[in-house]
């Protein structure tokens, strides 16, 4: 009862935040459980794309039905790059975990692509002025697909890494942003649980955890929505900054811990 109840404040938070900021949660939950330490690596990678998968659902819904437009064509390209891209690297981490035999090596190597990964983004978004505005379909496949392997390998779901990206490549506003971003999301965790019950099955793993986790995400993913549709652009990006510092400093935790 009380991983359940830990798992459900941890994944309500995130959730919330993530949906807001685009992030979609994972890249919260991911380092904050990895801290708890209550379930091993492939466990709470499962654990981390089902809150965000049912959160990407919650929230993209809550949005449309608030009026957000969205280009579906666009949209469809970008995802679909990130479906693949969700395979690609979900087979990338059970290599790496096969080939380790040590969830403790993969998550040395997680922590450190997270931390590089991090600052590059929380120094674009504070500093980065220049943005590509490119529109070929092809592109938002190529980026999609780049995205899809880096997110689901490092189990995040997707998170910050898809807001910078989708700015700096495609011109659009941090709000529009994390609106394309959960989208992908939504695809990419779909590649990574059908790659779960297609390889080790979900009976591999404790599906009670499941009680909290759902109704965790749905609940996070709907008050995301509903925050966002009310924050201006200038307080997501205030948040989408703090929560990347904070997640920063979680994982130099976690690798620290690691190493030590």
């Amino acid at each position: 009862m009380k991983t359940l109840l830990i798992y459900f404040i941890t994944i309500v938070l995130s959730n919330t935040v993530g949906a807001i900021s685009g992030m979609g949660g994972g890249v919260i939950i991911k380092p904050v459980l990895d801290f708890i330490g209550l379930h091993s690596l492939s466990a709470i990678a499962f654990y981390s794309s089902t809150a965000v998968f049912t959160m990407s659902i919650s929230s993209t819904y809550k949005q449309l039905k608030d009026g957000i437009q969205i280009d579906f064509s666009r949209a469809l390209a970008i995802s679909m790059g990130s479906l693949l891209g969700g395979v690609l690297g979900d087979s990338l981490l059970n290599r790496l975990l096969e080939f380790f035999k040590s969830d403790n090596q993969v998550q040395i190597i997680q922590n450190v692509l997270m931390i590089l990964t991090l600052l590059i983004v929380l120094f674009y978004n504070q500093w980065g002025q220049k943005k590509l505005a490119l529109s070929s379909k092809w592109l938002y496949l190529i980026i999609g697909l780049f995205l899809g392997i880096l997110s689901t390998f490092l189990g995040i779901g997707g998170g910050p890494i898809n807001v910078a990206a989708l700015i700096f490549f495609f011109g659009m506003d941090i709000k529009m942003a994390t609106v394309y971003s959960i989208v992908t999301i939504f695809f990419s965790q779909i590649a990574k649980l059908s790659s779960v019950g297609l390889s080790v099955g979900f009976y591999s793993y404790d599906l009670s955890i499941l009680w909290a986790v759902i109704p965790a995400a749905l609940l996070g993913g709907w008050l995301g929505g509903l925050l966002s549709s009310r924050m201006t652009e200038v307080q997501v990006k205030k948040l989408y900054s703090l929560i990347v510092l904070l997640v920063l400093l979680i994982n130099i935790y976690n690798l620290y811990a690691a190493i030590g």
